[in-house]
């Protein structure tokens, strides 16, 4: 077995590789996921059985919990999508508040949307909502995008149900429930900053109009009349949430009825009921039948195929590391390091972002490589690691991020201008992110 620092170095050299594999030969991630596991764990001198059992070990691990809550948050995503639910809530919230405080509650909005929904389902849905209060208004086009872009893209990449996040806290081995309270409550500050921060401010200095080549720019404002009661959809995305935190508290004050808050509120049962709810409200109860209920379902989980092979690569590579002796010694040198192992995970992420574009890969591979890492680290708990390898996932989009190129067509902007207004927001949501962190966990820690 190869040992010390020439371990290291050959781990190195396996994430170098993966990266090549991804970005020079265009090989999908899963499949280089695994040849990678399968070269770390022969070149380190694990023998060849040995290495197929460690990559099925860790491959079980990682679906065995995050397939669950994946499969359930894309449902209750694909419900609300079909209702207008997202819409409605959008538009209702801009009624209470009046035209002074639009921005406010479009970004409002677009948070609570985000908890079960994608990133880019969430920007299609909001985006003609945009185009209508900029027309209406005058201001920038920014001025309403950008603080929608960063509530979306930062609920994505911080909280589960969404894969990435959920993937990290499985394979950092987090709480769930905590996962979930620790990334919104953290998204919160990250929004404001990048989105209603330097998103105002950058659209005070550049006026972007609705241009008319931009992507469901000449789609007229519809109306809400047929979607559900915006309430309703803020209890139901709301629901999961709300009895995970109650399940905190009563195992937090040893209330009555412990077993059965833990149950409720257990991310399984918290996103069932909800996922049933969205199916009944969103979707029985406004005209489908339940071959309709069922056809939406089924769209909803189609795509996560590849999602899932990621997630379960992640957890292979993962288990490589552990068994293969890489994660043990790395760790005993970090704890020796006067460098944070906060600061560690966020590079790391930060890094494979940059690299091939995805926050989704960077995060569920950055997961893989620093859980062996930080396993019985004192003094840092999975879900403040979780927080920081997450906040450096979701930095500095760019050319090489599907993502770019959605707010650059929709927003209708140069890439030179996206690089300003898009780009820089994502580095600076990210960076308050990870200082955030550091602070909480100075104070807490």
């Amino acid at each position: 077995m190869v040992e010390g620092p020439a371990l290291l170095v050959l781990t190195l050299g396996a994430v170098i590789l993966l990266l090549l594999l991804i970005l020079v030969l265009k090989l999908h991630a899963f499949f280089s996921l695994l040849l990678v596991s399968m070269v770390l764990g022969l070149g380190s001198g694990m023998a060849p059985g040995r290495v197929l059992k460690s990559i099925q070990a860790g491959f079980g691990d990682a679906l065995g919990f995050i397939a669950v809550v994946v499969a359930l948050g894309a449902v209750i995503g694909r419900m609300l999508e079909h209702s207008g639910g997202g819409r409605a809530l959008a538009e209702w919230l801009l009624k209470k508040t009046g035209p002074r405080h639009a921005v406010w509650a479009v970004f409002f909005a677009a948070f609570v949307i985000g908890l079960p929904i994608f990133f880019e389902v969430g920007f299609l849905i909001l985006v003609p909502l945009v185009y209508s209060l900029t027309r209406e208004s005058g201001r920038s086009l920014l001025y309403f995008g950008l603080p929608v872009a960063a509530a979306l893209t930062v609920t994505h990449a911080m909280v589960p149900p969404h894969p990435a996040p959920a993937a990290a806290a499985q394979l950092l081995g987090a709480d769930m429930g905590k996962a979930i309270l620790y990334g919104a409550a953290l998204s919160v500050p990250m929004a404001l900053t990048g989105g209603m921060g330097y998103g105002l401010w950058i659209a005070g200095r550049m006026h972007i109009p609705v241009p008319a080549s931009a992507l469901l720019a000449s789609e007229p404002p519809r109306e809400s009349k047929d979607a559900p009661n915006p309430l309703l959809v803020a209890a139901v995305l709301l629901l999961p949430v709300a009895l995970i935190f109650a399940a905190s508290i009563a195992g937090m004050t040893n209330a009555r009825g412990l077993e059965a808050y833990r149950f409720l509120g257990h991310p399984f049962t918290a996103l069932m009921l909800a996922a049933l709810a969205a199916a009944v409200l969103f979707g029985l109860r406004r005209g489908l039948d339940r071959n309709g209920a069922l056809r939406l379902a089924e769209e909803a989980l189609k795509p996560l195929g590849s999602l899932l092979a990621i997630i379960g690569g992640g957890g292979a590579f993962k288990q490589i590391i552990v068994d293969s002796g890489a994660g043990a010694y790395g760790g005993r040198l970090l704890a020796e390091s006067a460098v944070s192992p906060l600061v560690v995970a966020y590079l790391v992420a930060l890094g494979l972002r940059v690299a091939q574009g995805s926050a989704t890969v960077a995060i569920i591979t950055a997961g893989g490589i620093v859980a062996p890492l930080f396993h019985g680290l004192p003094g840092y708990s999975p879900e403040i690691l979780l927080l920081a390898l997450c906040a450096g996932g979701t930095a500095l989009s760019h050319v090489n991020d599907a993502g770019f190129w959605l707010v650059n067509q929709c927003l209708g902007l140069s890439v030179a201008d996206t690089l300003r207004t898009w780009t820089l927001m994502k580095v600076i949501t990210s960076a308050a992110g990870l200082m955030f962190v550091l602070l909480a966990h100075s104070l807490l820690g």
